[in-house]
Order: structure tokens, then C-alpha cells, then sequence
């Protein structure tokens, strides 16, 4: 999807993103690249790196950006104070450089931003305030109270110095994991994607860079097929740290002749993705950041024989939301399901139900006493549970063997 090089001067050059190394080196964590041979499996892949940009400086690549810009401010600049609007990660990424550089900040977020999102900025030292029902209309605040106050606007994405500041993980990747054939990335606003795509294009082979959006937020594929920023009028994911409606002017020129492809993953992907990051890799990833490793075990792209860069961007999530996405994750990889029982010997039967479910070699997740309805048997107890298998016919086998029991009888299961 990347057009040949144009006459003009790109907006940012792998020399941009090597000076923001130099600047952002004694601030940033130059994360792990981890192998995984499970993951590599999956996809067809010779082998998947994962950049675990989940255990950087606030639990996300953000700071990378965020330090780069903010330290190049005048001493002017600095005294005025800086305001930013965020989804929740770039937020922690200015407070955090706020703090370093000792400037006053002040971030804008949406209403859908998790609370644990908030109280992590609100820690670095930063002002929050709550405005807006999505990114846009936060967005749309912040810049109004910037041309008030004379502040300096951070902007998540669409600034030179933030691209090139991501683009530092693009160094890294060549350096960790030389033999890299592809890498996947996230793209909400699009900036790293472009700094990533802008340090590997600058290698000495072709390395092909693809971004991955959520299904709900799509807006990068059409944008690039139509040469022309292409924007939602709104957005609908699980993913929100990449909930964006579009790219704007720089990221949009950046991704023009870096990005090869994008390709887009259902929200359930994503569960899933989240699920066996935290399974198999024991490693806590928010949605966004587990939106790439969903690309990779989809059928959306290619990667037989190839070695794959994958980028985990953040793992700034709420235990309460991780917790239900990897129940989501379960039912999409057919390793969870949830039934109603009728039982006749209300509560000796429970016993025997877990008994049952345990010597099956499943787990019992739940098990609650359900509220009665008009279709429930009058002299047998309804209750709910969910069982957690290694796979479907592990998870049907358990739940044969408790319709087998006496006195307990299946009424419904969904296997989602």
C-alpha cells in the first residue's frame, strides 16, 4: 500500500527518530523483545517477537513521544505549562514528562477512559479533567482552553517530534530481532506506525510494515486505498486506546509511504488475544495492545516462514476489565461455557456438580442459584454455572458427564 518516495522532505526522517533516542535514552526502558514459539505455532509464523512496550515508563510506549516533544520546549514554553487530550496512555506519558522536565500539565480525557488511567496521571503530578463522551470532543476541548490559556498543546499523535519519538522502538526491533521479515501495529491516530515504519523502511532490506485496527475503528484501510484521510463519524470497540476516527495531516503523509497494509480484528480477536497473551506469555496487555497479536493469529494476514515483530503497545487496563475479557477470550477460543441446570435435590446436588466437573478435569468458574422463571420445572432448583476446559471437546465432555448425573438436568448451555 506504500507509494514510491516523493520529491518533498518527509515530515519525519530515521534521522529525527535517532536524535530522539539520543534525547529520550536516559528517561525511557528499552524493553523486551520475547520470543514465543507457542504464538509462532499458531500463526505459521518461523517465529513471533513480541515488544513488550506493556512493561515501559507508564505501562505504554507513550513516553517515548510525549519526552521527545516536551524536551524540546523553549524556556517559555516550559513556564506556560503544557495541556494534552488523551485516551488514557498518552496522558501518563506527558504527566510523566512533566514531571522529569518540570512543567505543569493538564490532560483532557473522554468518559470512557478507565479510572485506572486516570489515577496513574493523576499521580505523575498532572491535572485531569473529565470532558467529552469520545476522544474527539476531549480533543476539541483541550485546544479550545489551550488558545485561552497560551498553553502549549502535546498533541497523542499528529506532531513531528511525538512520531519520531515512537519511532525509537522501530531502532530497537532492528537491533533485538534483526532477522525481522514484519511487523504488526496498532493504529489509532496513526503516529507509531509511522515512526516504526519510518525507522525500519530505513533498513538495509524490505521489511514490511502492516497496522491493525479493530473492526469498530477502521478508518486507516479506506483512508490509503482512497489517498485521501478517510473519517468515522463514530467509533464502536473494546479497544479504546486506539478508538480514533482518523489520522490527521502528518501521520496521514507518514503512513502513505510506510504502512504496506492494514488489516482489522473483531473485538473478540482481541479477547482472545488478551487471553492467551496473559496465558501463555504471563503478561497483562490491554486491548489495544494485544489488537496486533490478534492480526497475527487471524487469517487477515500472511506470515508463513516469516519472522514477525508484534508490537504490545500498553497493559494499562482495570483488573475487573481484564478479567472479563479473558472470559470473553475463553468463549472465543472455545475453552468456556455457561449452562443452566435443573436440580432436583437443591443444595446436596451442588456437590455433586462440582464432583462431577472436577474429576472431568474441567474447572468450575461460577455456580449460582439463578432466579426462577415460568419455564422452570416448579419442583427443581435452577441454577447457572461456567466450567473452563483446555478446549471444546474437553468442555462438552465435562458437561455430558453432568447431564449424566442423577437429578441434575441440562436446561440450556451456550459455548459462544
Amino acid at each position: 500500500m506504500s507509494r514510491d518516495q516523493s520529491t518533498s522532505d518527509p515530515p519525519v526522517t530515521v534521522a529525527d527518530v535517532e536524535a530522539a533516542r539520543e534525547r529520550i535514552t536516559d528517561v525511557v526502558h528499552r524493553t523486551p523483545l520475547d520470543t514465543s514459539r507457542t504464538f509462532a505455532e499458531l500463526s505459521g509464523a518461523t517465529s513471533i517477537g513480541l515488544k513488550l512496550e506493556n512493561v515501559q515508563r507508564t505501562g505504554s510506549f507513550k513516553i517515548r513521544g510525549a519526552y521527545n516533544r516536551m524536551a524540546q520546549l523553549s524556556a517559555a514554553e516550559r513556564e506556560r505549562g503544557v495541556i494534552s487530550s488523551s485516551a488514557g496512555n498518552h496522558a501518563q506519558g506527558v504527566a510523566l514528562a512533566g514531571d522529569l522536565l518540570d512543567i505543569e500539565t493538564t490532560i483532557v480525557v473522554p468518559e470512557v477512559t478507565p479510572a485506572a488511567k486516570i489515577e496513574a496521571t493523576r499521580g505523575y503530578g498532572a491535572e485531569v479533567v473529565v470532558e467529552g463522551d469520545i476522544y474527539e470532543r476531549s480533543y476539541e476541548y483541550a485546544l479550545e482552553r489551550a488558545a485561552e490559556t497560551d498553553e502549549t498543546f502535546v498533541h497523542p499523535f499528529d506532531d513531528e517530534a511525538i512520531v519520531a519519538g515512537q519511532g525509537t522502538i522501530g531502532l530497537e526491533l532492528l537491533e533485538q530481532y534483526p532477522e525481522i521479515d514484519t511487523v504488526l501495529v496498532a493504529i489509532g491516530g496513526g503516529g507509531l506506525v509511522g515512526g516504526i515504519g519510518t525507522a525500519l523502511k530505513a533498513a538495509e532490506r524490505d521489511i514490511r510494515v502492516i497496522g491493525v485496527q479493530p473492526e469498530g475503528a477502521a478508518h486507516a484501510k479506506p483512508s490509503l486505498e482512497a489517498d485521501a484521510i478517510h473519517e468515522l463519524e463514530d467509533v464502536d470497540t473494546v479497544a479504546e486506546g486506539i478508538a480514533d476516527t482518523r489520522m490527521l495531516e502528518t501521520t496521514f503523509e507518514i503512513a502513505r509511504e510506510v504502512v504496506d497494509d492494514v488489516v482489522s480484528v473483531s473485538d473478540r480477536e482481541i479477547a482472545a488475544a488478551v487471553t492467551l497473551l496473559a496465558e501463555r506469555a504471563k503478561t497483562v496487555v490491554e486491548s489495544a495492545g494485544a489488537a496486533p497479536l490478534a492480526a497475527a493469529l487471524s487469517d487477515e494476514v500472511a506470515l508463513d516462514g516469516e519472522h514477525v515483530g508484534v508490537v504490545v503497545s500498553g497493559g494499562n487496563v482495570n483488573l475487573t476489565d481484564h478479567a472479563e475479557l479473558t472470559r470473553t477470550g475463553l468463549h472465543e477460543l472455545e475453552r468456556y461455557a455457561e449452562a443452566r441446570l435443573a436440580l432436583a435435590d437443591w443444595p446436596t446436588a451442588v456437590g455433586d456438580v462440582a464432583a462431577t466437573v472436577e474429576s472431568a478435569g474441567a474447572e468450575l468458574d461460577a455456580l449460582e442459584r439463578a432466579r426462577r422463571t415460568a419455564v422452570d420445572h416448579p419442583n427443581r432448583t435452577p441454577v447457572t454455572i461456567g466450567l473452563e476446559g483446555s478446549g471444546p471437546e474437553h468442555v462438552d465432555g465435562a458437561l455430558e458427564a453432568l447431564s449424566e448425573l442423577e437429578g441434575v438436568s441440562i436446561v440450556d448451555r451456550s459455548l459462544e
